[in-house]
């Protein structure tokens, strides 16, 4: 009897240490899944709290009530319970400095968000590179999520039919979310009228948008953030290459400096308007990291997404190329009394976008010259 009372209450210990350092239980709703949802699950399962952590579907509330946290279901916003819904007709919660109503992926990406970016770089939570990520990586990507759940359009679909807008086809097949919905179909692998496992599905697009995430924060800390540093220096220090400002050098190719150099500019001009005395005309870089590698002159466009440039390259220049351009430029120079442009070039486009020189003192010396003129 001693030895019986003996293993119940060993029992029974086991079972209490096992409730205390059991993973939290997530909580979703069953049937048709959405990508907010199946990125609310994959981003919480990022954290250490939560990475071993099982998942119940269902819309019982007293299944639900046994969660450690839900999302996307049970009527419900509430951090401190662990509550991430957003159907309430009540709920009109936003990220920071954005309008577009949280979905639960954004809600989640709100609330752990940081944490999982600090986890993700090795980063404090509080390091000023967390928080440009933070911000980059919502609007980029989850607030677009978030919209589709929501039935926000990218644009006023009023404006566009009164614009008289249509669409030449239809691009819904090929979103991120309508992959998602098309997760839900049965698997074409499954024998037919097998039962289909919702749960694998739904796992499946979960994995789906977690890949999609992380690839797209592993970019941005690897490439974005030091084309950031990179466009900043050159950008501080453009008037140093160019009394003028208008002219940046960057040491190396590939950097994706388009945002960076829009979002310097604003930062330059203050609270108001774009100064136009701040903006840059000419971004230089080398083709790639060989030594004596040929050099781009690019122009900047007016704004970010345009194809119109700030000052195209002159037209005298545009779809010349190697000998005949070298001989224009130097008549060119020859007829204005200015400094012959070293021998070298190599291209100038059609649109004048953009051209290209063997060196970096030649490439240089086209952009200034196109100032002039």
């Amino acid at each position: 009897m001693l030895r019986l009372r003996q293993l119940f209450k060993m029992a029974d210990e086991t079972v209490a240490k096992k409730l205390k350092t059991s993973p939290p239980l997530i909580g979703t709703h069953n049937g048709h899944f959405h990508a907010d949802e199946a990125l609310a699950v994959y981003l919480l399962r990022q954290l250490p709290t939560y990475a071993s952590s099982p998942l119940i579907r269902t819309r019982d509330p007293a299944q639900l009530a046994t969660c450690h946290t839900v999302v996307d279901v049970g009527g419900e916003y509430d951090p401190a319970s662990n509550r991430y819904d957003h159907h309430q007709r009540t709920f009109s919660t936003t990220f920071p400095n954005h309008n577009t109503k949280l979905s639960s992926a954004g809600l989640v990406y709100m609330h752990f968000g940081r944490a999982i970016i600090a986890q993700h770089t090795s980063l404090p939570l509080d390091h000023e590179d967390v928080t440009l990520l933070y911000e980059k990586l919502y609007t980029d990507f989850i607030e677009a999520v978030d919209a589709n759940d929501n039935g926000v359009s990218v644009y006023d679909p009023a404006a566009l039919a009164s614009a008289n807008i249509e669409k030449r086809f239809r691009d819904g097949g090929i979103t991120i979310t309508s992959v998602v919905n098309d997760m839900n179909n049965p698997d074409p692998t499954c024998p037919p009228g097998e039962p289909q496992d919702e749960d694998g599905l739904f796992s499946r697009a979960s994995t789906f948008m977690g890949h999609v995430f992380t690839r797209k924060l592993h970019h941005a800390f690897t490439s974005w953030l030091p084309a950031r540093a990179t466009v900043g220096a050159a950008y501080r220090s453009r008037r140093e290459v160019h009394p003028s400002g208008r002219i940046i050098i960057l040491p190396q190719g590939g950097v994706p400096w388009k945002e960076h150099l829009y979002n310097f500019e604003k930062e330059a001009s203050g609270a108001g308007d774009i100064n136009t005395d701040e903006q840059v005309y000419y971004v230089l870089y080398p083709e790639s990291a060989t030594e004596g590698s040929k050099w781009r002159v690019q122009c900047v466009s007016v704004n970010e997404g345009s194809f119109e440039s700030r000052k195209p390259l002159p037209e005298s220049w545009r779809g010349v190329r190697d000998a005949d351009l070298d001989g224009c430029l130097a008549a060119e120079a020859d007829k204005a009394g200015k400094p012959k442009i070293p021998e070298g070039a190599v291209f100038v486009h059609a649109s004048g976008f953009i051209g290209g020189h063997k060196t970096k003192e030649g490439a240089f010396a086209m952009a200034v010259r196109s100032l002039e003129l």
